[in-house]
């Protein structure tokens, strides 16, 4: 069977294997991200994987003994380096029962490498259904928390995570899809459109991130960065920050008091290990582990991008708390550096009596107390 166009598939194969390397690789050096330095290793494994079209002009080809285990080889690699660098992503880092999944994974790709230069396996069926598996497997398990926890949902971004999918799931089934005459073609051809797909969510995301219509910011507070010691007195001397379009709130405050402060373009961080994704819809509310400042910081990042200029910290104490007074205050001069670059506004509410005094010092230097 015979697919208009279906021969420029390799060549759009190839092309989009290597515009996800090159969206990756530069989310990884933009974000210095661990799970994207891992996501970029996985993506360029799968854009060295050469196909026969471009080896044979080259004179190279692959011994026919040898190709039954090369041919798997990556697939492992690709799905280990996949799934770790998806575990980073969720959850900011490799917890020890992820690094029991990764090994427990490993050792069985060992094994079904060894088997494959046996013949314990019969058909080729068999010896792809384990590759297959880990393969197909991590990409819907990447595109999932892709969708879940980086992507903005209702954007052309969210092609990236459902490409992925997408061309996960059909890999799980090409064990048996790939040897039935009639479906190899179409698997083929829709194996590139969607990895076409992804490719193309990849270079919006990463590249031309969605900026919404410009944030209604009216009114809105001084810029700078700002020291206060409580609530309180911020919202006597600034307004309730809350209610002003375009704030972005990180907060542990109960959301049931938080909500009826809330404006409908204002944006929450809920730093909890409760729960974990979007919330609220209008206002837009996440739930986010306070182990997570790599991803919180990116997801503030955007935010800036989008228009929103006042960022306004009251869960400093508990990001010290869960990361150590080191990681958190990384993550504030981020988060300052940042601010400053938009022209915006930083505002951290703290008590004083939680630091010591070399950290009331840094904390003091950095911040100007608003008078």
């Amino acid at each position: 069977m015979s697919i208009p166009g279906s021969d420029l598939i390799p060549y759009l194969n190839f092309i989009s294997r290597w515009a996800l390397f090159i969206a990756v690789t530069y989310k990884a050096y933009e974000t210095r991200d661990k799970g994207w330095v891992l996501i970029s290793t996985a993506s360029l494994i799968d854009a060295l994987d050469m196909e026969d079209y471009i080896l044979n002009p080259l004179g190279i080809h692959i011994n026919p003994q040898a190709y039954a285990i090369a041919a798997r080889i990556p697939n492992f690699f690709f799905g280990i380096l996949i799934i770790w660098g998806a575990f980073h992503l969720k959850y900011g880092r490799t917890e020890f029962k992820h690094t029991i999944y990764l090994s427990a994974l490993t050792i069985m790709s060992y094994i079904w490498l060894f088997l494959l230069a046996t013949d314990v396996f019969k058909s080729p069926t068999e010896r792809a259904l384990l590759p297959s598996l880990v393969l197909g497997g991590a990409l819907i398990y990447l595109g999932c928390i892709l969708d879940k926890y980086v992507i903005s949902r209702g954007t052309p971004e969210v092609l990236f995570p459902w490409g992925l999918i997408l061309l996960g799931a059909l890999n799980v089934t090409y064990p048996v899809t790939r040897f039935i005459d009639w479906f190899a073609p179409i698997g083929f051809f829709l194996g590139g459109i969607f990895r076409f797909v992804a490719a193309v969510g990849a270079i919006k995301f990463v590249f031309y991130p969605v900026t919404p219509l410009s944030v209604r910011r009216n009114p809105s507070p001084p810029q700078g960065v700002f020291l206060f010691r409580s609530r309180g007195e911020t919202f006597r001397k600034l307004g309730k920050l809350c209610s002003i379009p375009g704030t972005v709130v990180i907060t542990r405050e109960d959301l049931r008091t938080l909500k009826n402060n809330l404006n409908p373009e204002t944006l929450v961080f809920w730093i909890t290990r409760a729960k974990e994704g979007k919330l609220e819809e209008k206002p837009l509310i996440y739930a986010i582990s306070p182990t997570k400042i790599e991803i919180l910081t990116d997801l503030i990042a955007r935010a800036l991008a989008q228009g929103y200029r006042t960022i306004y910290v009251e869960a400093f104490e508990y990001l010290m708390l869960e990361n150590g007074f080191e990681n958190s205050i990384k993550f504030l001069l981020n988060l300052k550096d940042r601010v400053v670059a938009e022209g915006g506004t930083l505002v951290l509410v703290i008590n004083p009596e939680v630091l010591n005094e070399k950290q009331r010092r840094i904390i003091e230097r950095e911040f100007e107390e608003f008078s």
